[in-house]
């Protein structure tokens, strides 16, 4: 009888082990199905989008507070949540920081993480182009975890300034290549629209829920939590990359198209007042996110709750200018450029209008119009980024989106620093009636792109390769490596020799074929 149960056991467990093996051989079948892959790509990519713009806007509510905590101006019984007050040293003798200092040093560490993704960023587009996107995303989010854990341990001034330098390293790595990927993947301009809209939605969702979701875990459970919660998802959306990606996997990057070096992207006219615009529609959000809630407190007596949810409503709006962006470009994509001005036009009124505001229902409607019209801008010149490196350059998009971050980081490097002062010197009225200027001027720029869309694709090194329009970088290294089995590995010296002429032929005619593309052709 005995032998029998066991004998039953074994059977059982075997069965479900077949059965288990089944839907693993089913899952990576399914997996293989190019539809299926380029939506996995797009969540998670989105995921380590929506991190990063969390990481960014979820010390809101916690640093003031915390370093207040750190340089004694508040007493071990008024410590955070989950602060052990061990650690509070006896400052009673000691000259407290002046508000201006703590002021200070609040803006140097909210800025850090921009300043030094800023700068790292020239150096991540190139590294994209040579390598591909998905070791660079992988790598970004493997710092993000480990210097986000950090940040949730540290319990000094230095170390949480590491930390948050080490995210935006990550950030560095992780978004640009993320952007690049989606407009590598997607390489119909419709399809290419509406995905980079939903990594839109993404990003907005993370920067305007982190304030609310930071604000409330630190309340209740302390500083830690909202650290390690975002490492937990950093963490998971690494191993979905690593094992459905599989960015390590064997491939023929030395038959890669070769990009665009970066300075030449950057002197392109056209990127160049792309790249303006993506700067100057955030600096009005990157500049009233440090400064809006002390205006709050002293116009119009908001509490704690009204300054926390703040940004929240305009979530909505932001989305439905995602939306509405991607439906005119579907219908109307020769007016990429008209989209992205009337953006700008109405994030200038909205931020001319912010002053007047007396109560917090008022301050809702201007805020709203901010983002509808930055979700405007995003989603009209993302895609014409990707569009003018396919007509003018080559197909890589690694500088180019790194262009596309050193834009959005050199407005939130100096939001936290310059907004702070500029309200001090001049005050929370000129500063917002200089943003809207500077968005209502900028405007009529953007008719430089008029004519973008009437610009002949070039013959790119990818599509060479190809023969068959824009299919993506990584359809490229598949379909070389198709023809290399095809060839066989014991093919002869003679014939080797020859391919490896047609690959330099192909690949390495650089020089050749940015003559060709330096300038752009109108039909």
């Amino acid at each position: 009888m005995a032998s029998e149960g066991t004998s039953g056991l074994a059977k059982s467990a075997a069965e479900k082990l077949s059965e288990m093996g089944e839907r693993t051989k089913q899952l990576g079948t399914a997996m293989q199905d190019p539809q299926r892959q380029r939506r996995l790509i797009l969540f998670i990519v989105c995921i380590a989008l929506l991190l990063d713009n969390m990481l960014y806007m979820v010390i809101v509510p916690i640093i003031p507070d915390y370093l207040a905590y750190l340089e004694g101006d508040t007493t071990p019984d008024q410590a955070p949540a989950g602060i052990n007050s061990s650690f509070f040293p006896n400052r009673t003798n000691h000259a407290k920081t002046t508000t201006e200092n703590l002021d200070l040093q609040i803006g140097v560490l909210f800025a850090s993480k921009a300043i030094l993704q800023l700068l790292v960023n020239p150096l991540s587009g190139t590294f994209i182009d040579r390598v591909g996107y998905d070791i660079p995303l992988f790598i970004g989010l493997i710092i993000i975890f480990f210097s986000t854990c950090i940040f949730a341990f540290a319990e000094n001034y230095a170390t949480l300034f590491v930390a948050r330098s080490l995210q935006g390293l990550g950030s560095a790595f992780a978004d640009t290549a993320g952007i690049a990927m989606i407009a590598d993947t997607y390489t119909e301009e419709s399809e290419r629209s509406k995905a980079l809209g939903i990594a839109l939605a993404f990003i907005s969702f993370g920067s305007l829920v982190a304030p609310p979701f930071g604000g409330i875990l630190y309340e209740f459970v302390g500083k830690r939590v909202p650290f390690l919660v975002l490492a937990f998802i950093s963490l998971i959306d690494g191993i979905l990359l690593l094992v459905f990606i599989k960015p390590f996997a064997n491939r023929t990057r030395e038959n890669m198209p070769v990009g665009t070096p970066i300075y030449k992207l950057m002197i392109d006219p056209y990127i160049a007042v792309v790249a303006g615009a993506l700067t100057v529609c955030n600096i009005p959000l990157a500049f009233l996110e440090p400064t809006i809630a002390n205006w709050m407190e002293t116009t119009m007596g908001a509490t704690k709750w009204e300054m926390g949810l703040t940004w929240l409503p305009a979530f909505f709006p932001h989305v439905l200018g995602v939306y509405i962006t991607v439906k005119l470009a579907a219908e109307y994509p020769n007016y990429q450029w008209f989209y992205g001005a009337v953006g700008m036009v109405i994030i200038g009124a909205s931020s001319c209008t912010v002053p007047a505001c007396r109560n917090f229902g008022e301050l809702i409607a201007p805020l709203c119009g901010i983002c509808f019209g930055i979700a405007l801008v995003d989603t009209a010149l993302l895609p014409t980024l990707a569009f003018l490196v396919d007509v003018r350059h080559v197909s890589v998009y690694g500088s180019v989106y790194a262009i596309a971050d050193i834009s959005y980081c050199v407005a939130y490097a100096l939001g936290p620093i310059v907004a702070g002062q500029i309200v001090h010197t001049h005050g929370f009225v000129q500063l917002n009636l200089g943003m809207g200027l500077v968005n209502v001027l900028y405007a009529p720029a953007l008719l430089f792109l008029r004519n973008v869309c009437q610009m002949k694709p070039s013959h790119s090194e990818r599509n060479v390769l190809l023969e068959e329009g824009h299919t993506g970088l990584y359809d490229a290294i598949k379909m070389e490596e198709r023809n290399a089995k095809k060839r066989g590995f014991a093919s002869s010296a003679g014939n080797t020799m020859s391919g490896g002429q047609n690959e330099m032929g192909i690949f390495k005619g650089q020089s050749i074929s940015e003559e060709e593309l330096s300038g752009a052709e109108y039909s």
